[in-house]
């Protein structure tokens, strides 16, 4: 069921256009009279006109949330638009009349619903700005606490073995004996703060249940329930529990007497300390939390670059395109510098063009359907042959030469990043697929292949790109989905499509994190926040593109698509 306006979470993401007719420019303002958002020149005709020059016109977010229709359940045909302050119960206008209300005093029903709710969503700030966020510091606190733990632990029978390998063999028994006590040490230890970890984690999830419980009072016909709940103590935001530092062992060395092998060896001993209680900082009040909240943002834009500046743009705008010669149609493309662009067709040609679309090498490659050339930060251009299995490189002075070679696996796509000049690969092999992340100088340094299940994640990696947090995301044509994984490959979540049957094939990510996907069923580009979350078809043939095979962002944040009928590439500007 879709959430209504009141239900909408205040710190939710979208993008408003004016809903004066036949306007489409962003939404900035808010007439509470007529309960319609505008922009700033329909602002300003509605101020001048005659007729609505003393409506209340507010900025967007100041808005008076207008009453959401429900029918009255004594007269179905009116609408409910009071409520009756003796009974506290919603009316319509013609129970006004009736016996049961007759003398009562009444007040406008929009007004007490709004104020309920500016209470509730009071409630969900405290909980989102404080107690969730407070409470996953903790989980942090607790997991380098495990990691201090872990090496303390690890120094300790360390210091046990070094003493061991003095006494050689008079020593054995008892070093064994030693090293038993420090696994025992160790593992009470970390089953308090796994313990510690799962409270924080039930207590989470008992402040999401709040917040739903909050959400679900939010109808008007709810009123006396909202009113109630609000000031029920079983909706009080419980504290949060109470957690405690580890107070590790300390080992202490031994005497190096025959008499007395246990002595030799030392000994672990925990100390007689009561475990601190780990510091939680105190909840300011919502108004301090915002003021403090709105500080820090200010503080983050000032320090960003050009990210913290750009947003979607309301529409989509073509800004150039080029013909690439030597090429049928545009199934991937890559950007060098100064502009040039490599682009590959179906059939293995893969050409570099400049900025006027003059041809400036060619060369026939294994490549195909793939995402299978890249651009390094060194400015060479690497691509995948997957017949001879092995990763070229050309340098600058047109030099190709073999680079690294993948064994048994065919690779298929790659991806250089721009971060730290890691060379991602996606490979297969008996119809399974599988990520290998090679450094700059060719050594591989880790394989992507399984979820934490044991699950294949990859069946046929056909496009690959990393995204600004480090996620790895795979195009998988033949598992019909956007695979990502976080840094250290596991499993973050798969993106099928939207409403329909799905064929990715291009992707890449842009400086706001976004994943930008080519789905050959619906011929369009998706647009997905970089959680996965589904935010528009951004270019359909309405924007003069047939069938979008190949994306790319260039350094200007313009997009580049490639086209699988044709071998045009076409340039948009999709951000402001």
């Amino acid at each position: 069921m879709a959430l209504s306006e009141s239900q909408i979470p205040p710190d939710a993401q979208h993008y408003l256009v004016c809903g004066t007719e036949d306007c489409e420019r962003n939404c900035q303002f808010y007439c509470n009279d007529c309960h319609q958002p505008m922009c700033e020149q329909c602002r300003d005709k509605h101020q001048k006109n005659k007729k609505t020059k003393n409506h209340e016109v507010v900025p967007y977010k100041q808005r008076k949330r207008p009453l959401p229709v429900e029918k009255c359940k004594i007269h179905p045909t009116r609408h409910i638009e009071l409520l009756c302050e003796e009974c506290q119960i919603p009316i319509c206008s013609k129970c006004t009349g009736t016996k049961e209300h007759r003398g009562h005093a009444f007040t406008d029903l929009e007004l007490v619903f709004a104020e309920k709710c500016s209470l509730c969503h009071i409630e969900i700030t405290k909980i989102r700005s404080y107690f969730e966020p407070t409470s996953q510091d903790l989980k942090k606190e607790i997991a380098g606490d495990v990691t201090e733990t872990k090496k303390i632990m690890e120094g300790i029978r360390s210091s046990i073995k070094t003493e061991a390998e003095a006494v050689k063999k008079l020593v054995d028994a008892v070093t064994s004996d030693k090293i038993e006590q420090a696994n025992k040490i160790e593992q009470s230890l970390l089953q308090t703060l796994n313990r510690q970890n799962q409270e924080i984690d039930y207590y989470i999830n008992y402040l999401n249940d709040l917040i739903k419980t909050y959400y679900g009072y939010l109808s008007p016909s709810n009123i006396e329930q909202l009113t109630f709940a609000l000031k029920s103590e079983n909706l009080i935001i419980r504290p949060i529990p109470e957690t405690s530092k580890p107070v590790p062992p300390i080992f202490t060395a031994g005497q190096y007497r025959k008499e007395d092998v246990a002595k030799l060896l030392g000994r672990i001993t925990v100390p007689n300390t009561k475990p601190e209680n780990r510091k939680i900082k105190p909840m300011e009040t919502a108004s301090t939390q915002m003021k403090l909240t709105e500080k820090q943002r200010k503080q983050d834009r000032e320090k960003s670059d050009v990210k913290q500046t750009l947003s979607l743009s309301s529409s989509v705008t073509k800004v150039r395109e080029y013909t690439v010669p030597g090429v049928d149609n545009v199934f991937h493309i890559s950007l060098g510098k100064s502009g040039r662009l490599w682009a590959s067709d179906k059939d293995g040609n893969l050409v570099q063009i400049d900025l006027q679309g003059n041809q400036l090498q060619k060369i026939q490659t294994s490549g195909e359907f793939e995402g299978y050339h890249t651009v390094t930060q060194d400015g060479d251009l690497i691509y995948t042959d997957r017949e001879n299995k092995v990763i070229n490189r050309i340098t600058p002075d047109n030099t190709i030469t073999g680079f690294i070679k993948t064994g048994d696996w065919a690779p298929l796509s790659i991806h250089s990043s721009h971060n730290h000049g890691d060379i991602l690969v996606g490979m297969i092999k008996n119809r399974e697929g599988k990520v290998t992340r090679y450094n700059k100088t060719g050594t591989e340094i880790q394989n992507i292949q399984r979820d934490n299940k044991g699950q294949v994640l990859y069946s046929y990696p056909q496009y690959i790109t990393e995204n600004i947090n480090g996620d790895v995301c795979v195009s998988d044509w033949d598992k019909h989905a956007v695979v990502v994984v976080d840094k250290s490959g596991q499993h973050r979540f798969s993106y099928t499509g939207h409403g329909s049957r799905f064929y990715p094939y291009g992707i890449c990510n842009d400086v706001l994190g976004h994943i930008l996907v080519c789905d050959d069923i619906s011929e369009t580009v998706h647009l997905l926040d970089k959680d996965g979350q589904f935010l528009s078809l951004l270019l359909a043939e309405q924007q003069g593109v047939k069938y979008p095979y190949s994306v790319c962002v260039d350094d200007e944040n313009n997009l580049w698509v490639g086209q699988g009928n044709t071998n045009t590439v076409t340039v948009y500007k999709y951000l402001q």
